[in-house]
């Protein structure tokens, strides 16, 4: 069993950065393969990204490219999601999700995949 909680979400002026943390305890994280999602309101929670397990690389969304980037330090067992450049439209409830078994042809991006989920963090951005 993993418990995942997340940090570092908050109020930040357009523009600005925050780096997001999912903390896990429980078990070591160094073969879990984790992802970020987030959710805005009244939209479906969406993938931001995710990195493989300990010493993987990592896959972002696309559109996010540029601005996020996903990192992991396994002695800490901790993730973070460094969001620069931030705009109005990233408010949102981020969360992190733990895979315990990830399998490489599943598309990360995939939510079902992941087996533990934290109780997410907001993000506030204004313009």
């Amino acid at each position: 069993q993993v418990q995942l909680v997340e940090s570092g979400g908050g109020l930040v002026q357009a523009g600005g950065s925050l780096r997001l943390s999912c903390a896990a305890s429980g078990r070591p994280f160094t073969t879990y393969a984790v992802g970020w999602f987030r959710q805005a309101p009244g939209k479906e929670r969406e993938f931001v990204a995710a990195i493989r397990r300990s010493g993987g690389r990592t896959i972002t969304t696309d559109s996010m490219k540029g601005r996020f980037a996903v990192s992991r330090d396994d002695a800490k067992n901790t993730v973070y999601l460094q969001m620069n450049n931030l705009k109005p439209e990233d408010s949102a409830v981020y969360y992190c999700a733990a895979d315990s078994s990830p399998v490489e042809s599943v598309p990360y991006s995939l939510q079902s995949r992941y087996d533990y989920w934290g109780q997410g963090t907001q993000v506030t951005v204004s313009s």
